[in-house]
């Protein structure tokens, strides 16, 4: 029998973490957000379980029911914060967040973009094959 070894499960579980801590950080959507807070928190479950199989014991199997559980009232809260904002405002984007700020707050400011790269320059036009064409002479100069 070719049984799994933990740490392919462990691999697994950072590589979840890891995409889903990447996708929060780059993205701006709330939805995006949630379900990447929700990739993370499903990344550590998975580690926990992988530990707790290893170890021969069930405290990593109840402490993800219990991770479960706070998923589940985080997914209700992100739930209804992100349809009171689509409802004011329209928009599912976090920098609308901040115009809903208290008064004597400073709202963040974000970075300016990076300016766009410059266009590549042309590759030369080489001729087709077959006879190469005639040559200008240049004049020489003595």
């Amino acid at each position: 029998m070719n049984a799994v070894s933990v740490e392919n499960y462990l691999v697994v579980g950072a590589v979840l973490f890891t995409l889903g801590l990447i996708g929060f950080i780059v993205r701006r959507n709330l939805i995006i957000l949630f379900l990447c807070a929700e990739m993370m928190l499903q990344g550590v479950a998975l580690n926990f379980v992988a530990f707790a199989r290893y170890h021969g014991n069930l405290q990593g199997q109840a402490m993800v029911l219990f991770l479960i559980a706070i998923a589940a009232c985080e997914a209700a809260i992100a739930l209804a914060l992100i349809l009171m904002l689509y409802r004011r405002k329209k928009s599912l984007d976090v920098s609308v967040w901040q115009q809903m700020h208290e008064s004597g707050w400073q709202p963040s400011e974000e970075e300016e973009p990076l300016p766009p790269p410059p266009p590549p320059e042309p590759l030369p036009h080489l001729p087709p094959a077959g006879i190469e064409p005639p040559r200008k002479e240049e004049p020489t100069h003595v």
